[in-house]
């Protein structure tokens, strides 16, 4: 097998750090004319015949010149510098290429290193999110499709000159003021977009809220003018209204729906549509934002403050913030979409990063805290459904849906001694014990081991209480409450998604509410405190969203009652003004120095490793250090704050600490095994405060 003398520069698949860079390896005869940018290849790593897979980046001729690259410039912004090929010994040759698809672009390859170095990652863990495994009859029928459907552009053209893109048609979007989001597309602007609490019925008699049919026309829209649009949501109860209002106003065969449920085949098939030359409408959880799109228009994200949006695998990038780098990347047209607003995302509002969309008429549910209604009897004042509550549920219950929110799923997810009060803990691992159902025994919420000889640790009594309260115990109590009426339990183990107008009782826990058929005609959010208690730096930012994504189920008129919440967060929610409590958390924190007003990472292993990767951050200013802490003895962990300015220099510096680190677990001669990576790393953690 002779040698062409081309370089291929690949990136190899790894969650190695130190492999984190393009190799050079020889093209042989045989392969080079498959060896394009982008495809997936087979090389060898060092010894003992080991292979790796990884993906062609460049092709560069035997001088160093580059023939083919995926690092060309995107709007203007350089592409990334890497080492020169000067390598004069012999390299070593591609093993295979494994498919002829080019199933990265140059694009999403730019995308995926910018998104890493911010975090100080690796390119090829971000590049595991944007490309689903690969299916190979999938695959093979994709290509045959797409030697035939160039075959037929080619006569095509030769008869014929294509017809060019029709421009956009104005979707009206009446709720807003005229013209400002069909401006918003054409001038690819960034926009955070206030939703309009309401429902709609679509023309097949299913129900979604009108967020879901605006940014389906805008999508549509952005379509017909000839270029592509990402919808990025939460979960998929929030895709399937996406989907079912796409439906309803897009071209036949634009959608394509890139989901982690979906079978690899039907995943991966939906994918390689994305790669075609034409513009298509790309839905997805948070993954879809780094996939391949032609002529990218621009990027919706709905609700960018759940927890979901958040990635929990390296490099634990938040869609929100890889929406932010592409839109820069590409310079689409940018839309947060959600019923309150983030405090990220009121950040770049006050940065005038963002501009602001607002609906036309200021209609918004009729959310009435029960704090506001004090009642001069202190039992009264302490039930979990205060007696207002009670009278609303049993007026609307003759008309329609009521929706009872709580916050647990199950029946009794909390239990505690009878005799001390303390909380009751599994004797096998110290979980929490749990009731399933009325006559269940008690199992543990962590390891699932019954309890039936439980005693308590602290004073050996045998007697059980039920502190807290889930679906399944409240829609008993409802039950017995309301003879006769139908009582539904949606949550996480009873996925419900469309119910219809009947009379019923709906118990849901926070996210998992079935949308009904005209609204509901009544809505309790109950154990606001138990919410409230989560320790969390945004727990007041994610009780107020829970509750305004519920309240905006209502139908209009519709009373929604808050128990047990007072202050500034019931005022916030009565008024329905988001925004004016978004920005007074961003005050506070900016006085505190927490997140987002300034960036945060969280440098975890030994108490050697974290202090000499600290060290190296001393020279940049403005940063300070919290801790280091003992997590898991021998682990400590370490929480650095600086500017966002001096966001890319901590990066380098840290990935450089996690690089030195991981070289020094080569196994040693005669060892067993190598020694396990002792620095950890995570940027923007959620959790971390």
């Amino acid at each position: 097998m002779g040698r062409t003398g081309l370089v291929a520069r690949v990136l190899i698949e790894s969650t190695l750090p130190q492999l984190d860079h393009l190799f050079d390896y020889g093209i042989p005869d045989d392969l080079a004319a498959a060896a394009r940018p982008g495809v997936r290849v087979r090389v060898p790593l060092r010894s003992a015949g080991r292979v790796a897979d990884g993906y062609l980046i460049e092709v560069l001729d035997a001088g160093g010149a580059v023939l083919a690259t995926l690092n060309a410039p995107v709007s203007g912004i350089e592409p990334p510098k890497d080492a020169a090929a000067d390598f004069h010994g012999a390299l070593s040759p591609v093993e295979a290429i494994v498919s002829a698809a080019p199933v990265l672009t140059a694009e999403v390859w730019r995308l995926a290193r910018r998104v890493a170095d911010r975090a100080a990652g690796n390119a090829s863990d971000v590049l595991r999110l944007a490309i689903p495994p690969r299916a190979v009859r999938v695959e093979k029928a994709w290509l045959a499709a797409q030697d035939e459907a160039a075959q037929d552009e080619a006569a095509q053209d030769e008869a014929e000159p294509a017809p060019e893109a029709e421009p956009a048609a104005s979707a009206g979007f009446a709720d807003y003021p005229a013209g400002l989001l069909d401006a918003a597309l054409a001038e690819q602007r960034r926009l955070s977009v206030a939703a309009v609490p309401a429902l709609v019925a679509l023309p097949d008699g299913r129900t979604v809220g009108h967020w879901a049919t605006t940014m389906a026309e805008l999508a549509t829209a952005t379509v017909r003018s000839g270029r592509s649009a990402i919808l990025c949501v939460p979960d998929y109860r929030d895709q399937d209204q996406l989907q079912a209002a796409l439906d309803a106003c897009a071209p036949a065969g634009t959608v394509s729906r890139v989901d982690a449920r979906q079978p690899n085949p039907e995943r991966y098939r939906a994918f390689l549509a994305c790669l075609e030359p034409t513009p298509r409408i790309i839905l997805g959880n948070r993954s879809a934002v780094y996939a391949p799109a032609h002529n990218l228009g621009a990027i919706l994200l709905w609700d960018d403050g759940d927890p979901l949006h958040s990635e929990p695998l390296s490099p634990y990038v938040h869609a929100r913030d890889a929406a932010l780098v592409r839109q820069a990347l590409s310079g689409c047209a940018l839309m947060f979409f959600g019923h309150t607003r983030s405090v990220p995302v009121q950040r770049l509002l006050e940065l005038g990063f963002l501009g602001e969309a607002h609906p036309l008429s200021p209609r918004h549910p009729r959310v009435i805290p029960t704090e506001f209604q004090l009642s001069p009897d202190r039992q009264e004042r302490t039930n979990r459904i205060p007696s207002a509550a009670w009278q609303v549920a049993r007026a609307a219950l003759a008309d329609g849906p009521v929706l009872v929110q709580v916050a647990s799923p199950g029946y009794a997810p909390t239990l505690a001694c009878q005799t001390c009060k303390k909380s009751a803990r599994c004797t096998h691992c110290q979980g929490p014990l749990a009731l399933a159902s009325a006559n269940a025994v008690p199992s543990c919420r962590w390891c699932g081991k019954l309890a039936a000889g439980w005693s308590c640790l602290h004073c050996e009594g045998r007697s059980l209480r039920v502190v807290s309260l889930g679906t399944g115990r409240t829609a008993e109590e409802l039950g017995r409450a309301f003879p006769g009426a139908l009582v539904l339990v949606a949550d996480g183990e009873h996925p419900l998604q469309q119910i219809g107008a009947a009379p019923a009782l709906v118990v849901a826990t926070r996210g998992a509410e079935p949308i009904p058929e005209g609204g509901y005609r009544a809505i309790l959010l109950l154990d606001g405190e138990k919410m409230l208690a989560r320790e969390s730096l945004g727990v007041a930012e994610d009780c107020l969203r829970w509750w305004s994504n519920a309240a905006a189920l209502a139908a209009p008129g519709a009373s929604v009652m808050l128990a047990g919440v007072g202050g500034a967060l019931a005022t916030a929610l009565n008024a329905w003004q988001p925004g004016a409590f978004a920005a007074a958390e961003l005050a506070d924190r900016r006085q505190l120095r927490f997140p987002p007003a300034v960036r945060v990472a969280s440098v975890t292993g030994t108490a050697a490793d974290v202090a000499a990767a600290v060290e190296d951050l001393t020279d940049v200013p403005g940063l300070d250090v919290l801790g280091p802490v003992t997590t898991v003895d021998p682990l400590v962990r370490a929480v650095v704050r600086f500017n966002y300015v001096d966001g890319d220099d901590v990066a380098r510096l840290v990935k450089a600490a996690i690089v030195r680190n991981a070289a020094r677990r080569r196994r040693a001669k005669g060892a067993a095994f190598r020694p396990a990576p002792t620095l950890k790393v995570r940027f923007d953690d959620p959790e971390l405060l």
